[in-house]
């Protein structure tokens, strides 16, 4: 009788479905909300305990199934729903070792016990489904101290909304300016521009919260300061909202050697550094941007950046298809090609491996989930790889969009070479077939091609389906793709990008600056994806010209550009300077082999810059030594700017530079001979270090300890100078 009753009253319940809770909707939120689906937990791959469930709710068919029909139903009991597993495990009433989750008297209990009274209904296909989620406030400004409450607003598609704030997750971007608890409450530590992101179902959004140093700066000092533009509007703005206060221009010497190394990667000569100090003109600033970008080295420098990004390296190419490949990223570069038809032509490149040195992207991942990888990280700063097994724990990206975009890549082919790296000569041609698709594992049926966030593509549709890729990669419609490439400019200039780390474009990890990422993204589509152009912006800025030294009401910045932040110099730029210093050029021989071993190369003849090589693979202990991006992976992570003990010991006791500095004919002999009065020397020694007139402090020291050396120790003093100056932080450090 009572078991009759049970099912009576569950199948009334039932009857009033708008009042029984949503397995989608609602005890999926519960379960990612108390973490039982997470990756520590039964949302582990093997799941725990014996109960699996797929990881933060991404597979709802399969988490309903085994919740309700596995383990021979002990989960669930409909007669008696409060002695369901569901609720007497996580509510500690039987033994569990993941503690407690829920509690008797919450919400979350009353719903999960609902859900099992009312039959514990499955997924159906007429109730709503989420569109998107909004918080509020969505942009607060605070001081240290106060506190302030979050709301979670979810939107479905038939136009209702609902508080979804309990079962939103929260986490904070920086904890020295905010820290957020699990219900919302949001606590101001410290002056800064923090942001707090809310996760829901696979959705997220961010809440801003700025909160001013305790700085008293005058508001005409940012109203009487010199602007040259967009750029330099736009970071008043925030310095004036964030009371800190600019330092002033840096010294035109300091300057020089800052574009010089930015721009084309080499330090000026000494002629080029007294002409520039020496100049009156008000315009030198634009000029030189302008001689910068024409120069030579200009191309190699970029070409090198751009390498980095495409993984130009003999580890997964031979010899002829690492050529191939970075002459044409040369010759690109050369032209100025807008980004926008660099990145076309790179993703619908067909033939020869040789013919078409753009073909080799689709020889270093040769899958169509490596291929999908590589372009994200590539072209879009996004990181995708975690969707390939789950929906992104964390951001918006969802299993099903993962392999709709990899499908894009089915159809690649290449004939040819394809086997180990090591073997025959790399010629492969890159051809699309007419039909294929990808299987996606969780339903064993292909998934509907399509670039993420767009709308899939017939997948009976023929054609190159990169090239509706291309479209939308390049199209005014996709988000990323302007703001990717606009951000690692910004980076390269200005030390810290606006998004850090530069190739991490996620939605919780938001920008120092978002108006000014925006408009500088803007920029670069308005100007046709000239990239040029935007340097141009860059350097021309008075952001860019200010000092790296702080005030006190701007010691405290780390991301907001009220000065210039030194960083350590990449290691193909110091390798380069030292060796144009003691004019003592690197010969590069040897490519080191992924086994360890090393193969003789004749490619770089002597006197090649480390800016020119071709090939990562090429062996160097200096460039290994100062972090060398090796190009295994489309990642800034490959390379390290983080000084070392063994770099500093290298400095010091190393070949590079005291074998350098007592080679036969080095800079020593050539300025020895030239037979310069002592105080010149040590001028000549701090231009070509430093790109500046010693001190006269410095300068007075300094000569008289040349002028007290004896004829047969002046080579040795000389020495020691140069090796003062070469393991200087001055030197070492961009600032």
């Amino acid at each position: 009788m009572i078991r009759l009753f049970v099912a009576l009253l569950a199948f009334l319940t039932a009857a009033h479905a708008e009042n029984v809770p949503s397995f989608r909707n609602d005890i999926l939120p519960i379960l990612s909300k108390a973490g039982c689906n997470s990756g520590g937990c039964h949302g582990a791959l093997a799941g725990k305990g014996g109960f699996r469930l797929s990881l933060f709710g991404y597979n709802p068919e399969a988490d309903w199934q085994t919740m309700t029909q596995e383990s021979r139903g002990r989960r669930v009991d409909l007669v008696e729903p409060g002695a369901s597993l569901l609720l007497t495990k996580p509510t500690t009433a039987i033994k569990h070792k993941g503690g407690k989750r829920i509690a008797v008297e919450s919400d979350d209990y009353r719903i999960f016990s609902e859900w099992i009274a009312a039959g514990a209904p499955g997924l159906k296909t007429d109730e709503p489904t989420l569109l998107n989620i909004a918080v509020s406030p969505e942009e607060n400004t605070a001081k240290p101290g106060d506190a302030l409450t979050l709301k979670v607003t979810a939107k479905y598609n038939d136009g209702s909304e609902r508080d979804v704030t309990k079962w939103a997750k929260f986490t904070s971007a920086d904890e020295t300016v905010a820290t957020v608890t699990q219900e919302g409450e949001v606590t101001i530590l410290g002056a800064g521009q923090g942001a707090v992101t809310a996760w829901f179902s696979s959705l997220v959004v961010v809440a801003r919260v700025t909160a001013p140093w305790a700085n008293d700066v005058p508001a005409d000092v940012y109203a009487n300061a010199p602007k040259n533009g967009f750029i330099d509007e736009m970071v008043m703005e925030q310095l004036q909202r964030l009371k800190l206060k600019p330092s002033p221009a840096a010294d035109d010497a300091t300057f020089l050697r800052r574009a010089f190394l930015d721009t084309i990667g080499r330090q000026p000569t000494p002629d080029e550094a007294r002409a520039f100090i020496a100049d009156a003109a008000p315009d030198k600033y634009r000029a030189l941007a302008e001689r910068l970008m024409q120069r030579p080295e200009f191309v190699d420098f970029w070409t090198y950046k751009i390498s980095d990004m495409l993984l130009v390296t003999g580890s997964k190419l031979r010899p002829q298809a690492v050529k191939a490949y970075a002459e044409w990223i040369r010759q690109r570069v050369a032209e100025n090609t807008p980004w926008d038809e660099f990145a076309r032509r790179i993703v619908t490149a067909t033939g020869s491996s040789i013919d078409n040195g753009a073909t080799n992207f689709f020889a270093v991942h040769q899958d169509p989930e490596g291929m999908a990888e590589n372009v994200s990280q590539a072209f879009l700063s996004l990181s995708i790889g975690c969707a390939k097994c789950h929906n992104h724990p964390l951001e918006k990206w969802t299993n099903d969009q993962y392999y709709g975009f990899a499908n894009l890549f089915a159809r690649v082919r290449a004939k040819g070479w394809a086997g180990e790296v090591r073997s025959g000569d790399g010629v492969r041609t890159l051809y699309t077939l007419a039909e294929g698709d990808l299987t996606q594992p969780r339903t064993g049926k292909p998934q509907p091609p399509a670039p993420l966030d767009a709308p899939a593509i017939p997948t009976n549709a023929t054609g190159d389906r990169r090239a509706v890729l291309a479209e939308w990669l390049t199209g005014p419609e996709n988000p990323y793709f302007a703001r990717a490439m606009a951000n690692r400019i910004w980076a390269n200039f200005m030390s810290v990008g606006l998004v850090e780390s530069v190739d991490d474009l996620r939605v919780t990890n938001p920008a120092s600056n978002e108006k000014l990422l925006t408009a500088i993204a803007a920029n670069l589509r308005e100007n046709r994806y000239d990239l040029r152009s935007l340097m141009r912006s860059i350097l021309t800025s008075q952001a860019y010209r200010r000092s790296s030294q702080s005030l006190p009401e701007n010691a405290e910045d780390k991301r907001h550009y009220s000065r210039f932040f030194p960083r350590r110099l990449m290691a193909e730029v110091m390798s380069d300077a030292i060796s144009d210093i003691t004019a003592v050029p690197d010969t590069f021989t040897e490519i080191a082999l992924n086994d360890g071993s090393t193969e003789k190369t004749d490619a770089y003849k002597p006197g090649t810059r480390s800016l020119q090589l071709t090939d990562s693979a090429v062996k160097s202990y200096f460039l290994k030594t100062f972090g060398r991006n090796q190009r295994d992976i489309t990642c800034e992570c490959e390379r390290s700017g983080q000084p070392s003990l063994v770099q500093v010991l290298h400095l010091a006791n190393g070949k590079t530079v005291n074998d350098k500095l007592a080679a036969k004919d080095s800079r020593i002999d050539k300025l020895l001979a030239a037979k310069l009065p002592d105080a010149a020397l040590v001028d000549e020694a701090y231009f070509l270090a430093l790109s500046r007139p010693a001190a006269a402090k410095e300068k007075d020291a300094l000569a008289a300890m040349l002028t007290a050396a004896p004829p047969d120790e002046k080579r040795k003093v000389l020495e020691d100078l140069f090796w003062s100056l070469l393991t200087s932080r001055e030197f070492l450090f961009q600032h």
